[in-house]
């Protein structure tokens, strides 16, 4: 009985002491969460680039009511590697009608440009979507129409200095493949029918 309670105080023992330093291992990564990068860590994971994402980046309704609100822009902002990171800075974006068959697809601006700010941490908050790794802005504009073709311009001005630029065609709902109506032929059959 003795040698029973021996060991389970061992045992306790060694609990206590795996607990202990799990309680100092989860202090130590708080604080160190709280520490500035380092030059290594900047110049490996600084933002590099940035792109509107050309699919997500579309005329959207927001407020539910069947009618466009404005857009959408979903801005990723890359690493060296080509992964998503987070940077601080100022975002104008701009819309333009759009030109087809032309060199400048870039038409008419159609609204003066809207600022974006990622300047403090309920910016970042405000905008950060966990799960596209991007930030996003809805840009209202009440005269958005769903059946036309925009250009989204968005320039970037970090505020470490620098400065990204991208562009996107939102395409309008007519050039967007709707449901099939029957089965398609097949090509090289004939598909009349008598």
């Amino acid at each position: 009985m003795k040698r029973w309670a021996s060991a389970t105080a061992v045992v306790l023992a060694g609990l206590a002491c795996v607990g202990g330093l799990a309680g100092c291992a989860g202090s130590s990564a708080a604080v160190a969460s709280t520490k500035a990068r380092t030059p290594i860590d900047q110049a490996l994971f600084a933002p590099t680039s940035m792109r509107l994402h050309p699919v997500f980046t579309q005329v959207r309704d927001w407020t539910g009511d069947g009618v466009p609100d404005g857009i959408e822009a979903v801005v990723e902002i890359q690493d060296q590697f080509g992964d998503p990171t987070k940077a601080a800075g100022r975002i104008l974006f701009e819309l333009y009608s759009y030109r087809a068959y032309n060199p400048e697809p870039r038409g008419t601006r159609l609204v003066n440009p809207w600022e974006g700010r990622l300047d403090s941490m309920e910016d970042q908050r405000a905008r950060w979507n966990r799960v596209n790794r991007a930030y996003i802005f809805q840009l209202a504009y009440p005269q958005i129409r769903a059946g036309d073709d925009y250009v989204l311009s968005a320039t970037f001005e970090l505020a470490s200095g620098g400065r990204f630029f991208d562009r996107t065609i939102i395409e309008g709902e007519h050039n967007k493949p709707g449901p099939s109506t029957g089965p398609s032929p097949l090509p090289g059959r004939n598909t009349t029918t008598t």
